[in-house]
């Protein structure tokens, strides 16, 4: 027991020093014993600790376009595939996502993201996407960032110069599991479009949904698939089932496998922000406390795409509760 308690204070030791772990190291670490993960879980905040100190990052989500995707993805209530009767709309005029844009900031957010339910925009929708970005920019005053499906190199550039941070592209899924959950596009498609955003010049922030079914060894998988793209951000999402999808009889994973993916990923990237997403409220008894200390440094707050959160005078509370800072 002493050897492996060692072994974990050597490899955070090597990331603290600047020397990170391997992949081998890393894929020790994810596959300890549960005996061991309260020694994981405190090494794993010590890394957060030392790179990001006590700041918490907060992000809002609008979700500009709701419902008629044309993906068939199995855990989506947007999807035009499965009648899961959420209600649904087309892009709304640039003011009310403005008004939205104002409340996040006055609630305290650091980030303002903007999420549309389509494979790819259009030319006329990613124009109007881009109105309503000049708008938040010229009238808020906040960070922004983009969630629309697959770019073009021209749209993605196109971002960047309107001044949006960051560009979400989830992978959802290990590669290998990837055709369970999607026929109407590939994995390659999601990497694709990391490449392009990257190539423009636009931070990333990736990541996926786990308790979709996957294995342990695919959940390691999609790991190491994330690092791959060094991303400023990684997402992890814990699946929410919804009625009327493939996966609405899903059961949930134990918390001690979400904890796994946390730390590991800590270890790997300790510059990142790595932001407990959609799923936290369900799917965990604390609201995500414990993976706020076990390595995980942000969160999305008051909403997410087809569900509430949790409102964030909440959230904020929650954060004090644990000697963390917003």
């Amino acid at each position: 027991m002493e050897s492996v308690q060692n072994y974990i204070l050597k490899c955070k030791n090597n990331v603290i020093n600047g020397n990170g772990v391997t992949k081998d190291e890393a894929s020790i670490l994810f596959n300890l014993d549960n005996q061991f993960m309260d020694k994981l879980i405190n090494a794993a905040n010590s890394i957060t600790r030392n790179f990001h100190g006590s700041k918490v990052d907060i992000e809002e989500l609008a979700n500009i376009k709701k419902n008629f995707c044309s993906e068939d993805c199995v855990y989506c209530a947007q999807s035009s595939f499965f009648n899961t009767k959420i209600n649904d709309y087309q892009l709304p005029p640039p003011d009310q996502i403005v008004k939205q844009a104002i409340n996040a900031k006055n609630d305290g957010a650091d980030s303002f993201c903007l999420v549309a339910a389509w494979r790819e925009p259009n030319n006329k929708d990613f124009e109007n996407v881009c109105k309503i970005i000049h708008e938040i920019n010229k009238k808020v005053g906040i960070s922004i960032e983009c969630s629309l499906g697959f770019l073009t190199f021209q749209q993605a550039k196109k971002l960047k110069e309107l001044g949006v941070k960051r560009y979400n592209h989830n992978l959802e899924t290990a590669r290998s599991k990837f055709s369970e959950i999607c026929s109407t596009h590939t994995y390659q498609d999601r990497v694709n479009t990391l490449q392009i955003a990257r190539s423009a010049g636009l931070e990333l922030c990736t990541g996926g949904i786990i308790g979709l079914g996957e294995t342990r060894k695919q959940r390691e998988e999609l790991i190491f698939e994330i690092i791959k793209f060094a991303p400023e951000e990684v997402t992890i999402n814990l699946l929410v089932p919804m009625p009327g999808t493939p996966l609405e009889l899903q059961k949930p994973l134990k918390n001690v496998e979400i904890l796994k993916v946390f730390t590991t990923l800590r270890f790997l990237l300790p510059n990142s922000i790595i932001k407990i997403s959609g799923g936290r409220e369900l799917n965990l008894d604390d609201d995500g406390k414990k993976l706020l200390l076990a390595g995980a440094n942000g969160i999305i707050s008051a909403g997410y795409l087809t569900m509430d959160g949790n409102p964030i005078q909440k959230d904020l509370e929650m954060i004090k509760e644990i000697n963390l800072e917003v």
